[in-house]
């Protein structure tokens, strides 16, 4: 079996994580509370106004010497710390977001084909059990995983790591369920 005997499912799989995508961020209430207002939202709008798209840290520590100076342990113990991504401004244009997150699933689909095709022995036990344990064990590695990182590093609240683990579910569970159907 190669990766390009699986089209169907590859193509199944990402239409279905996509559109299970939309429903959990547009109608399912979990994620609403991952991010919270600022007390004073408009003075730090105003604090980053100009500032260029990218990624930020306060206080800023360039480098291990950094970390040694008196200075830089007063800035972490006083606060606030912070890891601050800036986007360019202007209205968001949901458009591009939405064709990356489909490539995306197309890209976590043809992985899942791959270990698919090495792992399954045509007729021996390639049967829907097998393939579905497969292609969802790599699908939720690939959607949630990475997240762990986040709250490790960046702080990102726990609960929203346990809540993007509970979206990667659904979209192994559903990846699992088209590559065992169509495989």
């Amino acid at each position: 079996m190669s990766i390009m005997d699986l089209w169907q499912p590859i193509l199944a799989s990402s239409v279905l994580v996509f559109f299970a995508g939309a429903v959990i961020w547009m109608v399912m209430p979990w994620h609403k509370t991952d991010w919270q207002k600022l007390s004073d939202e408009e003075g730090a709008r105003a604090a980053l106004k100009g500032v260029a798209p990218g990624q930020y840290s306060i206080p800023h520590c360039p480098d291990q010497a950094a970390f040694k100076d008196p200075a830089m342990h007063d800035k972490f113990r006083e606060g606030p710390v912070a890891f601050i991504t800036v986007k360019a401004s202007g209205m968001p244009n949901m458009g591009p977001n939405l064709v990356q997150m489909f490539v995306y699933n197309i890209a976590v689909a043809v992985v899942c084909a791959y270990f698919i095709s090495r792992t399954a022995i045509p007729g021996a036990d390639a049967d829907y059990l097998t393939i579905f344990r497969i292609s969802g064990t790599v699908a939720f590695v690939s959607y949630g995983m990475a997240y762990v990182q986040e709250s490790i590093w960046f702080a990102r609240p726990w609960s929203a790591t346990a809540k993007n683990f509970l979206d990667a579910l659904i979209y192994a569970l559903l990846t699992g369920g088209a590559f065992g159907w169509l495989a």
